[in-house]
């Protein structure tokens, strides 16, 4: 079943929520400052391609950081943002990380063939509960070596609602090591999305040029600004256009 977090994390704000005070600090932000942090979101398995057609064209409009894309699709994706700014992504080895290093390999081989520029990539979630860690290292290194050969960057899929926090510290303490682009907290198929706890968590194990992907859950342009003041540089978002017209509207864009 497809991760729906209903309003954000506890502890995160929504709209009218505790992060009514980062509105008087709007200033320091632009709209470009936002929207480059949003990777537009079409993964649902019931989204038809009309649906992701619209879905490419709405991240066009406004001109977020990527859209992250069902594999099938990307190709046309691509297609469609060429001469933007808008990046073209997909999953590798989506949602449950359990296929094998050759076939994550071959999924992101293909993904680069199709134009993808950044690839969002499953742990194997059974192999890290197992402390099999360089198992993990491996699987890791195999996809990052192709993608950066590829002149694509790798953003590595933790899944965290079933791990614990030493497991995170370790996947942060590998992917700094590797030299991996992000780290990331959810799928959006486990049993939750991303945390506060956790954010911190990977920002304070993670080296400082490995950036955070904060998933599943972050509905409100509130939210948003409330993980960004504790070092998230990326969002995956499905609520793009409620996120975006309430940032719009703040600066007196709209």
């Amino acid at each position: 079943m497809f991760y729906d977090p209903g309003p954000f994390i506890r502890g995160v704000a929504s709209e009218g929520g505790p992060a009514t005070s980062e509105r008087s600090k709007m200033s320091s932000y632009t709209y470009q400052d936002i929207a480059k942090m949003i990777d537009h979101s079409l993964l649902n398995p019931v989204m038809t391609d009309r649906e992701l057609e619209e879905g490419c064209q709405i991240a066009l409009k406004y001109d977020v950081a990527s859209v992250c894309i069902k594999p099938y699709y990307l190709k046309r994706c691509a297609e469609i943002l060429k001469g933007s700014t808008v990046k073209a992504s997909t999953t590798i080895g989506f949602p449950h990380g359990g296929h094998t290093t050759s076939i994550k390999v071959a999924e992101a081989m293909q993904a680069l063939q199709d134009g993808g520029e950044e690839l969002d990539m499953v742990v194997n979630i059974g192999k890290v509960l197992s402390e099999d860690w360089e198992y993990v290292r491996q699987d890791i290194e195999a996809v990052l070596r192709v993608t950066h050969e590829g002149g694509a960057i790798l953003k590595v899929i933790f899944e965290n609602c079933y791990l614990q926090d030493a497991h995170k510290i370790k996947l942060c303490e590998i992917c700094g090591e590797l030299g991996v682009d992000f780290v990331k907290t959810s799928t959006g198929y486990g049993t939750g999305g991303a945390t506060l706890a956790d954010l911190k968590l990977m920002r304070q194990y993670s080296p400082p040029q490995v950036r955070i992907k904060a998933a599943g859950g972050v509905r409100t342009f509130d939210a948003l600004l409330e993980v960004r003041e504790i070092g998230v540089s990326r969002v995956g978002a499905s609520r793009t256009v409620e996120i975006l017209d309430e940032c719009k509207k703040r600066l007196g864009l709209l």
